[in-house]
Order: structure tokens, then sequence, then C-alpha cells
């Protein structure tokens, strides 16, 4: 079994990490540069950088901050919010990202993500889903969660993978911020369909949670969450140190 990849997620609005429930009811939390520091000292395998409202108020994604968070820390980075074309790409990758993810602006334009790969590698080329069950159908949606796209997510994420998308992360709108555990039936769905890194996001409320995650769907390759890394709720080293004693293998 692969190394189990636990990454914290920064939603950043106007400078500001925040976090909701269901993608809504944004709080603010802390600032960027510090948390990022912080995590990348305390033991996070990765980060997830998102500009959260870029997509939806038509802009670019902020690349101060962004500049300013990379020069922070030393493990990956994965950066979204307003991709739309290769220029976006480029100039997230010049402030110091390692992967680009996309949402929005691939579903307005599939051909991004294909064009992209063959210009950066498929591992640079990571799908970001929104999903939420809607009349009992796994539904994409785009703009951080606002506009149901009509599209059956799990068709949707294995065209992406086709294209070229190197990671899935999926994010479960119905789990988000909820903190009853991941939603294990929508990521099997998912595991089943590519053949590439899936990362789970949304519902870890506690240790447990990752637990189950990586007992009950083996082909996981990571939990990603937020708030209770952000609250100190949960510890990454508890956390691994915990996975670890349980057999699941992680970088301690």
């Amino acid at each position: 079994m692969l190394t189990k990849r636990i990454i914290p997620c920064l939603d950043v609005k106007d400078g500001r990490v925040v976090k909701g429930v269901n993608f809504k009811g944004l709080n603010d939390v802390s600032s960027p540069v510090e948390l990022a520091g912080y995590y990348s000292d305390n033991g996070a395998d990765e980060l997830v950088f998102y500009d959260i409202t870029a997509s939806a108020e038509g802009r670019a994604l902020f690349t101060d901050i962004l500049k300013e968070v990379a020069s922070k820390i030393f493990i990956p980075l994965t950066v979204g919010g307003g991709i739309n074309s290769l220029e976006d790409f480029d100039r997230v990758l010049k402030c110091g990202a390692d992967k680009v993810s996309v949402n929005s602006g691939a579903i307005k334009r599939p051909e991004l993500i294909k064009e992209a790969a063959e210009k950066y590698g498929n591992q640079c080329v990571v799908i970001s889903a929104d999903v939420k069950r809607v009349n009992g159908e796994y539904r994409v949606f785009a703009k951080g969660g606002r506009e149901d796209t009509g599209m059956e997510a799990i068709s949707w994420i294995k065209h992406c993978v086709e294209l070229g998308a190197g990671e899935v992360v999926l994010n479960s709108i119905d789990t988000d911020g909820v903190k009853n555990g991941f939603d294990i039936e929508m990521l099997k769905a998912v595991c089943d369909a590519v053949d590439v890194p899936v990362i789970a996001s949304g519902g870890a409320g506690c240790i447990e949670d990752f637990e189950k995650l990586f007992k009950e769907l083996p082909k996981a390759d990571a939990g990603l969450a937020a708030s209770i890394f952000h609250f100190g709720e949960v510890k990454i080293s508890d956390l691994k140190k915990r996975l670890s004693e349980i057999g699941i293998p992680v970088r301690i």
C-alpha cells in the first residue's frame, strides 16, 4: 500500500483563510501565510490553496498572497481558483505552485485539461470536483458550489482523467464542514472509475474518520481537511501516529 497523504486545505477569501458548512456561511479563520508555515513545519504532506471566490467573481487568482505562502513552505503546493487558461496555469506555477487545480475553468472548456497536461505534464493537472446529490444522482457544481451544471459527476471526472488530469480532488458538498466523516459512498464510486490518485475532501471531524476512510477505501490516496486542523481539533502528528499504529502507511 502506498503512503497515505494528509493534506490541509486553505480556503482563501479576501486574503484570509475562511471556513463554512456545505460551502456556505464562511467565517474568518487566520492568515494563509501563517497557517501555511505552521502546516509545513508540523507534518502536512502537501497543502491545497483555493481562492474560493475567484471563479464566481470572474477574476484572476490573487498571486501576491500565493507567492508569500509558497515562500513559507517546503511541501508540495496545489493551487486553484479562477483557472481558465494556460496563462493562468503559467502564472500560478511561476508563483510557486507545484500543481494546479481546475474546476469551473474545465467545465467551461474541457480542452484546457488536455492542453495543460501536454504542456506541463499530467502530474501538474488536478481536477477538483465539487459534487452534490441531486435527485439521487451525483451532480457536478461550478463556481464554488453555487451553480448546478446538470452534469453527472462520475462520468465527468472520468472524462477529465481521460483528457489528462493526473489527480482528482473530490469535494463532497453534502458532507463539507459537517464533521460526520468522509463521503465513502461517493468516493468509492470515483475510485472505482479512475486509475489516478483520488483525494477525499469534505466531512472529516476526528481521527477515526481518517481511519475509516483508509480502511474502507484502500484506493483513496489522501485525506484533505480544513477546520479540524485550523482549530486544533486534530493535530496532524497525532493523526499520523494513530494511522501508523493501525498499519496504515504514512510519512512520519
